[in-house]
């Protein structure tokens, strides 16, 4: 059993008032470290979300983006003043959402949520590219169904494309040839009745490799809505087969500014990195703020 340990009482990014883009929330963001430099990909909204409506209004439109942060020592960030990422298509109208990174062969995947806004469950998992962290095209649709909470794992395994997904309520791995057509979609993971996982389930960042497994860190939700992150191993040459698992949570809202905001009692997590033998787990508090938790890599352990 181990736990995840904050590096802060408080958000280490919050809204900005006075830009209107990120003036309400600022959170589940993803992150990569190359050369020295944490890359923050955060979502940032205008509005104060309105989800207790029967569909989407418009006098009630609230849009997400992604904003751009660095880092150097992982804490203290420095960030973009516009938007990096908008939406672009008619998938895109309210927003994108909730990115995760990975890099395989020299290129950036961020696979991330595009809310159309034509109901509550138009949704899809979309993706751009990138070579350079800064310039991101494509803005494709990658599964035309309403789904979210999806990565792909950091290099091929069996010479194929791996990703997992969220096919409400459980955690969804497939496989691709050309990161177009994904076959084989298989459920891995599913809530677990009576327990803090209970509701549904969905992944946090894309897995870390290690010696004995994947590393994946999940977010799990229960009967009175709070989220959650947990944690599992997968099998490095089968990924679909759990080998490992806790039974009880690593990080779950405790501090003010993740039990109160936009959504009450919530951590959500979109990415960690591994520096200096250290995990860094960055995570969204109650959809208002960003934190961080960490734990050595050698305290991580499932025995």
């Amino acid at each position: 059993m181990f736990k995840l340990k904050r590096m802060s009482d408080e958000p280490i990014l919050s809204p900005i008032e006075s830009n209107k883009w990120e003036s309400k929330a600022v959170f589940n963001c993803a992150v990569h470290y190359e050369n020295g430099i944490f890359h923050m990909y955060y979502r940032a909204s205008d509005n104060v979300f309105q989800l207790n409506t029967d569909k989407p209004e418009e006098k009630n439109k609230f849009v997400s983006v992604i904003g751009y942060a660095t880092s150097a020592n992982g804490v203290d960030f420095s960030r973009q003043e516009q938007p990096l990422i908008v939406g672009k298509t008619e998938q895109e109208k309210w927003g994108v959402e909730d990115p995760r990174i990975t890099k395989i062969d020299g290129i950036y995947y961020m696979l991330y949520t595009g809310f159309g806004g034509r109901d509550w469950d138009d949704f899809k998992i979309c993706m751009v590219k990138s070579r350079d962290l800064l310039t991101w095209e494509g803005h494709e649709v990658v599964l035309d169904e309403s789904n979210k909470d999806a990565a792909l794992f950091p290099e091929k395994i069996n010479d194929k494309y791996v990703m997992l997904h969220r096919r409400m309520p459980d955690i969804w791995i497939s496989y691709s040839d050309d990161l177009k057509e994904w076959t084989d979609h298989k459920a891995i993971m599913s809530p677990i009745k009576n327990t803090w996982e209970s509701k549904k389930i969905g992944i946090a960042g894309p897995p870390i490799k290690r010696e004995d497994g994947w590393l994946l860190i999940y977010h799990a939700v229960d009967k009175n809505h709070v989220y959650r992150l947990g944690a599992v191993l997968l099998d490095l040459d089968d990924p679909s087969k759990i080998t490992a698992k806790l039974a009880e949570p690593i990080l779950e809202p405790e501090l003010i500014w993740e039990k109160e905001g936009l959504v009450p009692n919530v951590v959500f997590s979109c990415g960690a990195v591994e520096v200096n033998d250290k995990y860094y787990v960055y995570y969204g508090g109650a959809d208002t703020h960003i934190g961080v938790a960490t734990i050595e890599k050698e305290k991580v352990k499932f025995d």
